[in-house]
């Protein structure tokens, strides 16, 4: 593995640990500035002047104090180190450049290093930050690899990339012989993702036992990882300085984003220096508060200075590094970065002095009974709030603001927030993990084992699906869906779409399901001009059509950025669907599936679309009862309406509802609204799902009328003598689908 060095270094020189030596010995205010210029042992460059300004940053970093016994550690027997530390201590980059060091004085002959992170966001943002640390280029020896992105070469030596695509890399190599150091960051996080890698690493480590593998975490979840991960050395990180002020102030009457808002208006006033970090409950109310404070500010004195409001949730991308930017020389402007859980752990500000917290949490959570996700308003648990007031910690504290009462917080939240695991749908992890020749779930070592109706619904999702065999395992089918980066069903629909020829419609649709959605909440004095625009681009068969009209001419005005303005459709989530159709059809190439050439437009195209929407989705399902809207889901009882943005609601005149429609998602909320709509026949239903999976639903009366459409489409398969264009066209299908079931 020396190949995965910086190529063009200078000979390695002495043993483990030469690295952490020479920074070390050199305590000098100048650090090497006179005299010989050190190099970079990384890519045999001089080091510049910045670097020598950050490594002074880095030594009074918390963490840095424990980098001897952390070296000592890594070097030692123990193939797992446990690192336990408060937010705000330096862990996230330090951490992973010592392990880089470990590495170079081994010449990388176990590997090169890596860094996972639960959110695709932090890892940009700390392989950024890494890089400008090491002296070096982002995208050379620093790297990161998340979703769609992939910013590593093979001169690549340490690469932040998240949990999820580590856990994809297994797929393909189980023990992961590319790293000798694998880094588990934020841990307490509990996403899937790293609760399924600690529990496979242990495996990995008995098989290579060169391997190290170092867990970080907060101090709350260390006695737990500590027993888990069988007793391994524990280092300890200091907390960033004195305990902040904590304030505790009775809940709001005339609610959270107004509370907070005049909490952040208030210590503006008071002229206090310091930034402030402001955590809501979800990315709706983080939109809402930031407008707010807004408009607010423009009332206020010029003379408190200026107030920049900065969003941070998962939708900013590559705009979330603005928190970072250098301020103005002046320094009167003060930063109120708006959040939730996202900077729970992630994205350290030194310059932080107000934490103001509301104390409360919007998630979804998967109810395997119904098949749905529920949108649940929560607490946040005890250890949140206490990473969130650590963020006022320092020298001189600050002060943490709860916008909940002291009583709340004792009775009402939790001591931990609840694993992922238990309240996510399982199917993608089961098909991940029979990838990786895991058959039976029990072989598995989870820190929190799935609940059994959770892992039985996925098995029998998967089933439905025809992805498993009849022991069990992956069928050939199975094995392709497990090739694409995507949600089963929608995996699914993809590989049926080269029977339909339909290919290069469907993965256009696939790129804009999984991408973020793309339409824009225009102005309100545009509202009405974007709303005749968008029409124009309305499919009559449905959302999913109407998702590759969009896409389709957002190809064809040559991704204009003035185009999406017009129509109020995010250029940016264009753009990714952009990236993510390249990526399926590189995957239908290497593993050689057919791709049909276009035909959007046509009847024939529609209907075979739909016959590919169906082969994965007909699990997702609704009929309207009473034709005024009310759609009842064939799996359960909930009854659910169309979006507003709903092609069938936009159109002009008015027409009927479909009776019958397939939907992408359903989230039990406020609205109770389907995602993305179209319509579909129940004849080709019936022609499509399997026959078991139609005698399952349960009792109401649209299985009553399906199971009279089944009985016909077997009586006409059964009278063969009968010639009728439309029973031998379902018959033809249904055949070829059993044979597709069957490989």
């Amino acid at each position: 593995m020396a190949g995965c060095g910086a190529p063009g270094s200078p000979p390695r020189q002495s043993g483990p640990g030469s690295t952490m030596e020479e920074e070390e010995e050199d305590d000098d205010p100048s650090l090497g500035c006179d005299g010989d210029l050190e190099v970079n042992p990384y890519d045999g460059l001089p080091f510049s002047s910045r670097y020598y300004e950050l490594l002074r940053q880095r030594r009074e970093l918390p963490v840095w104090t424990t980098k001897y016994s952390f070296m000592e550690h890594l070097e030692g027997n123990s193939g797992i180190v446990l690192v336990s530390g408060p937010p705000g201590t330096g862990k996230s980059t330090q951490i992973p450049q010592w392990c880089t060091e470990y590495a170079l004085s081994l010449q990388f002959a176990h590997g090169l290093v890596a860094c996972t992170q639960p959110h695709s966001l932090a890892a940009l943002s700390l392989s950024l930050r890494v890089a400008d640390e090491m002296d070096l280029n982002l995208g050379h020896e620093v790297g990161y690899c998340v979703p769609h992105e992939d910013c590593c070469t093979t001169e690549t030596i340490l690469r932040y990339c998240s949990d999820e695509m580590l856990l994809r890399e297994m797929t393909s190599d189980p023990l992961l012989r590319q790293y000798g150091v694998v880094v588990l960051d934020e841990a307490q996080e509990r996403t899937v993702p790293t609760d399924v890698l600690l529990g496979l690493l242990k495996d990995v480590l008995r098989q290579r036992p060169a391997l190290k593998v170092v867990v970080v975490t907060s101090p709350a979840m260390e006695e737990r990882l500590r027993a888990f991960c069988g007793d391994p050395p524990v280092v300890r990180v200091p907390g960033p300085g004195p305990p902040p002020q904590l304030l505790y102030r009775d809940p709001p009457a005339r609610g959270r984003i107004a509370a907070a808002c005049q909490a952040v208006l208030d210590i503006h006033r008071r002229q206090e220096p310091g930034h402030i970090l402001l955590f809501l409950a979800s990315e709706q109310e983080i939109a809402e508060c930031c407008r707010a404070i807004q408009t607010e500010a423009v009332a206020l004195n010029p003379g408190l200075g200026p107030l920049l409001v900065l969003p941070l949730h998962p939708g900013m991308g590559r705009a979330a590094q603005k928190v970072y930017e250098v301020l103005e020389e002046s320094g009167r402007e003060r930063r109120v970065i708006v959040t939730h859980w996202l900077a729970d752990s992630s994205f350290s500000l030194g310059t932080v002095r107000f934490v103001i917290d509301s104390g409360l949490e919007l998630r979804n959570v998967y109810n395997p009974r119904i098949r749905a996700e529920s949108q649940v308003l929560r607490p946040i648990s005890k250890s949140q709030a206490e990473s969130r007031m650590q963020r006022a910690a320092g020298s001189p504290p600050g002060t943490c603001l709860r916008l909940y009462s002291e009583a709340f917080y004792e009775q009402r939240l939790p001591p931990s927030p609840a694993p992922h695991v238990s309240e996510t749908s399982l199917s993608r992890l089961v098909l991940l993990l029979k990838r990786l020749d895991i058959a039976d779930m029990g072989q598995c070592d989870f820190l929190d084992r799935p609940a059994p109706e959770s892992l039985m619904q996925a098995l029998e999702d998967l089933d439905y699906l025809a992805a498993l065999d009849d022991d069990g395992n992956l069928s050939e089918v199975g094995i392709i869906m497990s090739e694409f980066p995507l949600d089963p069903q929608l995996a699914k629909a993809l590989i049926a779409s080269c029977e339909f020829d339909c290919v290069e419609e469907m993965v256009s649709l696939a790129a804009m399901l999984t991408a973020s959605p793309c339409f824009v909440p225009p102005s309100t004095h545009l509202e009405e001009a974007v709303t005749m625009r968008r029409r124009a681009l309305l499919h009559p068969d449905g959302d999913h059509f109407t998702l590759i009209n969009i896409f389709n001419a957002f190809q064809q005005h040559d991704a204009d950025e003035g185009w999406c303005r017009k129509h109020a459709v995010s250029g940016e989530a264009l753009r990714l669907a952009g990236i993510v159709r390249a990526e399926l059809l590189e995957v239908m190439q290497r593993i050689e599936l057919p791709v049909s050439p276009p035909a959007f437009g046509t009847d024939a195209n529609v209907l075979n679309i739909q016959r590919a929407l169906i082969s994965g989705y007909f699990l997702k399902v609704a009929r309207d009862i009473d034709g005024s809207g009310n759609y009842v889901m064939l799996t359960h009882k909930h009854v659910a309406h169309l979006p507003p943005a709903c092609c069938y609601l936009l159109r002009q005149p008015p027409q009927r509802l479909p009776p019958w429609v397939l939907y992408h998602e359903f989230t039990i909320s406020q609205d109770n609204c389907l995602r993305v709509v179209s319509e579909i026949q129940p004849q080709m239903l019936v022609e499509l799902a399997p026959q078991y999976y139609l005698s399952n639903l349960p009792p109401s009366e649209s299985r009553d009328l399906l199971m009279e459409l089944r009985e016909k489409v077997v009586a006409v398969e059964d009278v063969p003598a009968v010639p009728e264009p439309l029973g031998e066209a379902a018959g033809g299908e249904d055949e070829e689908r059993e044979v597709c079931m069957l490989q």
